[in-house]
């Protein structure tokens, strides 16, 4: 960490007094490193030859107040230095490649927590932010075992599905398991939003994951914000998985900034009537992967990637075995993050590597010992939920014989209760 404190060098210094005055305009800022040989010339030049490039009015009048400009970088730098965040440029080693193959990239990160995170295999996951609890264990459940297995699990840290990502990825009980995700934040890195996930943001930070934020310190959050934040969620990734989201959610921007960057979007269906999974089915519609289990997601990213599926368990360490061959005609997947496939999966104290995930065994439904006098009740449950009519009306039952065979099954631990409504756990 000491190497990225200050000082700065004149030419990070000058990156950061652009970013600064054109107040993190993308455009603005590579129109001016476009038209200028470096950050220092272009920060260097006068008010004039900005305004000749057409660079907004509110962006000149900054330009002009270089004494405020100096100040506002000298306490990012004293931020720096007291270890509040840290700060990666574009051009250091430690920026993550994926970010520069995106459409206007970010030149600049500031980052709180562990930074090798930005270097691993990661998968996106978002969704609503009011989900069912059916996508809320989806979420949780397929997150932990995504990061069990060795990917990093990036969201965009909001209410719903988010949260329930980073919290499933953060839920390992090895502890040299925890900490495979990463937050973007759609504010400026010393701000915590929701205001009620300070403790969320706290545990990813602790537990060795990462956030960052490519805004200046300060900025709030705004509707401009998130699209913005979207946009690094779908670049860090392999691909995304939407586990439930609505046809307006902004969860439909970052599937299709994955589509757009040449990635593989996942989506996981619901019934027709949720309202609440109407873009997953429109995303399914227009050509995204249907999924319900997590290991088709990594067999499809594994193949993406060049790697080949061992046939078992026992051929995995055939020295002849095909699974750490690299396909000489990549998709656009690895063309993109041509860098990632070449960087452990996670660190080098846990020695996993991408190509250990095509031995690992798919996952098997838990077992669940039901009674049979009780079989025809819970065959007739799902993981939506059921009101007691329409159970009465499936099984035939009587009220009394009905709730008696419920109250057995949720004593036994294999269904919940939730609104009146039941459920499978």
């Amino acid at each position: 960490m000491s190497a990225l404190l200050p000082p700065l060098s004149d030419e990070q210094r000058a990156v950061l007094a652009l970013w600064y005055e054109v107040n993190a305009s993308l455009s603005a800022y590579h129109q001016l490193i476009a038209s200028f040989d470096s950050a220092q010339q272009a920060w260097a030049a006068k008010v004039g030859a900005w305004q000749q490039l057409g660079i907004h009015h509110t962006h000149l009048k900054r330009h002009e107040a270089v004494q405020q400009t100096v100040d506002s970088i000298d306490k990012i730098e004293q931020a720096l230095a007291a270890g509040q965040y840290q700060l990666l440029f574009a051009e250091q080693p430690e920026f993550p490649t994926q970010l520069l193959q995106i459409f206007d990239p970010p030149p600049l990160l500031f980052c709180r927590g562990n930074i090798e995170r930005l270097q691993q295999a990661q998968i996106a996951m978002v969704g609503s932010r009011k989900p069912t609890a059916h996508a809320q264990k989806i979420t949780f459940d397929m997150a932990q075992y995504l990061a069990q297995v060795g990917y990093v699990i990036t969201s965009g840290l909001a209410l719903g599905v988010d949260k329930r990502a980073h919290l499933g990825a953060l839920a390992q009980t090895d502890p040299m398991l925890q900490g495979r995700t990463i937050g973007v934040m759609g504010t400026g890195i010393d701000i915590c939003y929701p205001n009620h996930h300070d403790q969320l943001f706290s545990q990813i930070v602790e537990q060795g994951g990462c956030l960052i934020s490519e805004l200046l310190p300060h900025t709030k959050p705004h509707k401009h914000t998130f699209p913005r934040r979207n946009r690094l969620v779908a670049g860090l990734s392999l691909a995304t998985i939407v586990t439930e989201a609505t046809i307006k959610s902004g969860s439909l921007i970052t599937a299709r900034l994955t589509s757009e960057q040449g990635k593989q979007v996942f989506a996981i269906p619901s019934h027709i009537d949720n309202s609440n999974a109407e873009g997953c089915h429109h995303l399914i519609r227009e050509g995204a992967t249907l999924i319900y289990h997590p290991e088709q997601v990594l067999a499809d990213v594994n193949l993406q990637l060049g790697l080949y599926p061992a046939k078992s368990q026992n051929n995995s360490t055939n020295n002849n075995s095909p699974k750490n061959k690299r396909s000489q005609n990549n998709n656009s997947v690895d063309h993109k993050q041509k860098e990632v496939p070449s960087q452990q999966v996670d660190d080098a104290s846990s020695n996993v590597h991408l190509d250990s995930f095509i031995i690992q065994p798919p996952i098997t439904a838990i077992s669940v010992s039901v009674p049979s006098h009780l079989t025809t009740v819970y065959d007739q449950l799902d993981w939506h939920g059921q009101d007691l009519d329409a159970l009465l009306l499936a099984t035939g039952l009587t009220p009394a014989e009905l709730i008696g065979q419920l109250m057995e099954l949720e004593l036994l631990g294999v269904i919940n209760v939730q609104g009146g409504r039941y459920s499978r756990l």
